[in-house]
């Protein structure tokens, strides 16, 4: 006939748990303690969007100003806060079986589909790269994973990443690099960052307008690798 107090104290604890848990969806860098590692520069989709956004992502002028930014924010907002953690297990470098067409920039729809906006077709904001064939890619790793390789891939010349979707097929491979041992790098002094970031140099003769840079990382660590979308322009 009465609710005792241990019932709604009892009540009560479960409701701020929900609402807790909520919350934390939506904190900045809440998750980022357990993330690995992307490109910082060129910036990767879901870098780019946290790096521009990550302290005002509620803002609705991101709708008109970065029109693809805030398709992924509406999405899914912990593919911003996870920005260092789009990678897939126990692929055994079997990257073309692994990952279909139309879903290379999600890691074919890794962590239950998180990142499935970042294979989202459109004008994302681009990276200028001064020269029309020679660049450099920085992958930050922030967990010291190491690498027992990184692949370097430019979109072909005719590709449009604002209209069309990206295939295997749209790549070529420029740039296979050896491997690079635990914590080898140039140590971070940026505070969310930490870890070590890798320089890797790379050349793709013949590029004008905007391309798509695709970075594949094989950890040294595990059988873990991370599959990320960088948007440039050449010259």
């Amino acid at each position: 006939m009465h609710s005792s107090a241990p019932q709604r104290r009892s009540g009560l604890l479960r409701a701020l748990a929900v609402a807790t848990a909520a919350l934390l969806c939506l904190i900045p860098w809440a998750d980022t303690a357990a993330a690995h590692g992307s490109t910082i520069d060129p910036m990767s989709r879901n870098y780019s969007c946290w790096k521009r956004w990550g302290n005002d992502f509620q803002n609705p002028d991101m709708a008109n100003q970065d029109p693809m930014c805030w398709q992924a924010w509406q999405d899914n907002p912990n593919a911003m806060w996870n920005w260092n953690g789009l990678y897939r297990d126990g692929v055994n470098n079997n990257h073309q079986a692994a990952i279909p067409d139309g879903q290379l920039c999600s890691g074919g729809l890794a962590e239950g589909g998180r990142y499935r906006s970042m294979d989202t077709v459109g004008a994302w904001e681009a990276t200028n790269i001064a020269s029309s064939s020679d660049f450099t890619v920085q992958v930050h790793d922030a967990a010291l994973h190491g690498a027992t390789y990184y692949q370097i891939y430019v979109t072909k010349q005719g590709f449009d990443p604002a209209t069309q979707a990206l295939k295997w097929s749209d790549l070529e491979l420029v740039r296979t690099t050896g491997a690079y041992a635990p914590g080898e790098g140039t140590p971070s002094t940026e505070p969310q960052l930490g870890g070590v970031t890798v320089s890797i140099d790379a050349s793709a003769p013949g590029r004008t307008g905007r391309h798509m840079v695709y970075t594949i990382w094989r950890a040294g660590h595990m059988d873990q690798t991370y599959y990320l979308c960088s948007d440039v322009i050449f010259g």
